[in-house]
């Protein structure tokens, strides 16, 4: 055997030879997520592992989601994908996400519950349209739904429950949209609301006791748990991980939630989301519709949270800023921050962050409830 028949053989089993189109779209496009998180720094501690967990899934021949039994037998990233399809990883996620969180602000402004849940406009938006179609079933249609709270975690649980067979996109896009907030938010922002509302300042929060912030987690979760069973373990983790904050007494806990836990779940979480984009089922009309729904639910969302906020700035003559209703979509605390951005382009005296974080920690709540409310009329 000479040489040229040795390289023609190495040739003809590489990933060259095996490359399709769908690969190599679904490869681009993983180059330009990695391109928005490192150059762009679109949240990239979300973006840069689902962009690479992309990259490596459709790396020809690669199979590192391949799916084999034994289980051990499969793909590492597959492996890793266990932990979503259990529905392990949200939960964990989502105490992390309690450990992080300040309930302080939505507990000092009741009034950020109800902005938080006019952000949730986005999801049954979706739904609507995504049952329109005739392309999806009711379950599936209220999975996709549920991408408009931007929610990564509450839109892997729900999908999951009501349809597995589209996880994969359903991740992909809620993810994904989360990561872009910075660059879908603030145009809509801008678009419904005026110089004079995005300068307003707001008044300092009052002082929360540590009382309340013990007691709020805690009836949150008898409260909705005992009306909606099934988001008891989103919410009981949620709130959990929050109780371990507030508390003051499990300091090492809350520590490794907010820290090496959330970290550890984040990269896997983000790796083998980003793994489900296979360009040979990702790239067809089903998945590209719930692309396109996922994007029109996201902006509903932020949109019916700016319109409120316009309606209570009237209703309060001019107390509250609108920009703080974009925050109610759910991405802790990404979607805050922008609020607390434009409202710094409009005023540079202006510090809306505390007060945006109200509407955004109850559209976490707002975004599980809606997720109870789909699984209890349709699972």
């Amino acid at each position: 055997m000479n040489f040229f028949t040795i390289l023609g053989t190495i040739l003809e089993q590489s990933g060259f030879a095996a490359m399709t189109w769908q690969s190599g779209v679904m490869l681009l496009i993983s180059f330009v997520l990695i391109y928005l998180a490192i150059v762009k720094k679109f949240e990239p501690l979300l973006l840069l592992p689902i962009a690479f967990g992309m990259f490596l899934a459709n790396l020809p021949l690669a199979g590192l989601m391949t799916e084999a039994t034994p289980w051990y037998n499969s793909g590492v990233i597959r492996i890793i994908y266990y932990g979503i399809k259990s529905n392990l990883f949200p939960c964990l996620i989502f105490m992390g996400v309690g450990a992080m969180t300040d309930f302080g602000p939505l507990i000092a402004n009741p009034v950020s519950l109800l902005l938080g849940a006019a952000a949730q406009f986005g999801i049954y938006t979706a739904f609507v349209f995504a049952n329109a179609t005739g392309l999806f079933t009711v379950g599936q249609a209220a999975a996709i739904g549920i991408i408009g709270g931007a929610d990564g975690p509450t839109s892997i649980y729900v999908a999951n429950n009501l349809a597995p067979e589209l996880v994969a996109p359903i991740a992909v896009a809620a993810y994904s949209y989360m990561a872009l907030i910075p660059l879908i938010q603030p145009p809509i922002m801008r678009l419904l609301t005026t110089k004079k509302e995005r300068e307003i300042k707001m008044g300092q929060l009052r002082k929360v006791s540590k009382a309340e912030k013990i007691v709020f987690p805690i009836f949150v979760v008898l409260f909705c748990s005992l009306l909606l069973p099934s988001v008891a373990p989103l919410l009981g983790m949620l709130m959990l991980g929050n109780l371990f904050r507030e508390s003051g007494v499990v300091n090492r806990l809350s520590d490794t939630a907010q820290n090496s836990l959330c970290n550890i779940i984040t990269i896997m979480l983000g790796l083998s989301v980003g793994a489900t984009a296979n360009g040979e089922l990702f790239l067809r009309t089903q998945t590209i519709a719930i692309i396109a729904m996922g994007l029109c639910a996201f902006a509903f969302s932020t949109v019916g949270g700016v319109l409120f906020g316009k309606l209570l700035c009237f209703l309060t003559h001019g107390k509250i800023n609108p920009l703080i209703g974009s925050a109610g979509v759910s991405a802790v605390p990404m979607a805050a921050r922008v609020s607390q951005v434009e409202g710094r382009k409009a005023n540079p005296t202006n510090f809306l962050l505390m007060h945006a974080m109200g509407p955004n920690v109850a559209g976490v709540i707002g975004s599980a409830v809606a997720a109870g409310f789909f699984m209890l009329l349709f699972g």
